[in-house]
């Protein structure tokens, strides 16, 4: 189909909206999503999402890699080197995750498949975060246990952990579950 017979298409088979005074939709009214229109709209966002998460994990990673050159590297307790390689491989285990979408896409592209491909890319990018915030989690641990001294790094590190499981994690369950009850709330009005 192309462009013009979809334009055709969608506005033949346009449902009718709530309209206002002078035919312009009520305040607060926003027109049906076709499936169609949805799931290019979740891979655009995903799409964007990855640049964003991308970029933070390539320079991160790419720093990690870095310290095994460092001169203090040398001077690393066993703990602080397992720590260094539990950071490296969680590190490549979130950028893995988080290109992943990128990688799905070009595989399976032309392959009528789109909505599959969104649904796995939004859990790989998903599970991505959660390697990201742990990597995060190590590095500054790595990082803090060389400059702060007794367990002040790990109550640092805690409660950065338990920020970002704050803003990544439970904020967004929380409005989710606002929206729905606020959703439930408007049907059975």
């Amino acid at each position: 189909m192309s462009i013009t017979e979809q334009s055709v298409e969608f506005t033949v088979n346009a449902p009718a909206g709530r309209g206002g005074r002078d035919g312009v939709p009520e305040r607060g009214f926003e027109p049906p999503e076709y499936a169609r229109q949805r799931v290019n709209r979740r891979w655009n966002e995903i799409l964007q999402e990855t640049r964003v998460a991308q970029t933070g994990v390539q320079i991160l990673f790419g720093f990690l890699l870095s310290v095994a050159f460092t001169p203090l590297f040398r001077d690393l307790d066993t703990f602080g080197r397992v720590l260094y390689v539990v950071t490296v491989v969680l590190g490549a285990s979130a950028t893995g995750s988080l290109i992943a979408p990128v990688s799905l896409h070009r595989f399976l592209s032309g392959q009528r498949m789109k909505d599959e491909v969104v649904e796995a890319a939004s859990r790989l990018m998903i599970f991505g975060m959660v390697l990201l915030a742990l990597t995060i989690g190590c590095t500054l641990l790595l990082i803090l246990r060389l400059v702060v001294p007794g367990v002040l790094a790990e109550v640092l590190v805690g409660a950065v952990m338990l920020w970002f499981g704050f803003c990544w994690y439970v904020l967004p369950m929380r409005l989710r579950r606002r929206a729905a009850a606020r959703r439930t709330g408007e049907l059975n009005a």
